[in-house]
């Protein structure tokens, strides 16, 4: 499988060097998504949207985005299938999203003022706490919680 990642991204990054640590039940090939490479392996893809979302391809042409592609390249790992496979079940699948959109929301999140830039120029994250308006919040000590936000209006749902 082609796993086509944001190499400007520096989440997406880890990601990567922690996915070719992992002991692979299917090979993983990543590839910088945009990239030349990524061009002449797949030339039907939309570029463009590779590198928005991780986007993986299978060997039968396959292709997964989102919540998906997170699963099917837990689905590809040894020690991670057993939670591909939980994930892959409704339940699973929501929270397998909300993961997606919690990473989805940390890339495109503004750095906080102080934070590292990478040889490339782009931000590099501190290793502080962040913070989304949603209540996901990241912190290196704890991981990813979710804390939704108050209801201080009154489009909230109110009992009968």
């Amino acid at each position: 499988m082609t796993v086509l990642y944001d190499a400007d991204c520096s989440l997406c990054s880890f990601v990567r060097d922690w996915l070719v640590k992992q002991p692979q039940l299917v090979p993983l090939e990543l590839v910088p998504a945009g990239s030349e490479e990524a061009r002449r392996r797949h030339p039907g893809l939309d570029h463009g949207a590779t590198l928005d979302e991780i986007t993986v391809v299978g060997d039968a042409g396959q292709v997964y985005q989102g919540p998906a592609a997170w699963i099917v390249t837990l689905w590809a790992l040894r020690e991670h299938r057993p939670l591909a496979h939980r994930l892959s079940t409704p339940s699973g699948a929501r929270l397998a999203k909300g993961a997606a959109l919690a990473a989805a929301k940390w890339r495109g999140a503004p750095w906080p003022q102080g934070a590292q830039r990478t040889q490339k120029g782009g931000p590099q994250w501190g290793g502080r706490v962040y913070r989304s308006a949603e209540g996901w919040s990241y912190d290196p000590s704890w991981g990813w919680t979710y804390n939704p936000p108050g209801c201080d209006s009154d489009a909230c749902a109110k009992p009968s």
